[in-house]
């Protein structure tokens, strides 16, 4: 209930009206290698739906770095996953995830995760965040994301090789999981 009220509240910062499923979940966790990851970002937990595979499945010295802009997100995140060690949660912005990052000890992610809807997100802050996520992938970082439509394919190209797409259709409504790397110029 609560996710629908903020969904009410900010339509464009929240994009769905409901959390990600069970299914979609698990099928953004997929490309991820948990034995090698010493460093996940995830971008816009929400309530968690995604936080909580990240925390299940990665190794308890992988820092996880949670950035969420929502106040009330933000406050549940504390309460549910304050107290888990390597777990950093911040109340910002993901175009500030290289400041993030140096100020939990990192230089670069393995891997961000991201719930964000950049389908309604505008074009500045979209630019913004994917710069920023850009340098803090670093040469080998995956940037995984879950869109419902495939309008933003050539969007997220200007700034990555998509590596991989996955369809989930047991979520509602059905997504698209985009996996991608930087693009390595010659």
């Amino acid at each position: 209930m609560s996710f629908i009220l903020e969904y009410i509240k900010h339509p464009r910062r929240i994009g769905a009206v409901a959390p990600s499923g069970k299914c979609l979940s698990r099928k953004m966790m997929k490309p991820i290698d948990f034995t090698s990851a010493n460093v996940i970002v995830e971008y816009g937990p929400g309530t968690g739906a995604f936080t909580k595979e990240l925390i299940a499945n990665r190794r308890s010295d992988t820092a996880l770095l949670l950035i969420e802009q929502n106040d009330h997100f933000f406050r549940q995140l504390e309460k549910k996953y304050g107290n888990i060690e390597n777990v950093h949660i911040v109340h910002g912005n993901a175009k500030n995830v290289n400041l993030y990052l140096d100020e939990i000890g990192h230089k670069n992610a393995d891997y961000i995760v991201s719930g964000l809807p950049f389908t309604s997100l505008p074009k500045l802050i979209s630019d913004s965040i994917l710069t920023a996520t850009n340098q803090a992938l670093g040469q080998n970082g995956q940037f995984i994301t879950f869109q419902y439509s495939l309008l933003k394919k050539h969007f997220f190209e200007r700034y990555f090789s998509i590596t991989r797409y996955l369809r989930e259709i047991r979520n509602l409504p059905p997504a698209y999981v985009l996996v991608m790397k930087n693009q390595h110029r010659g």
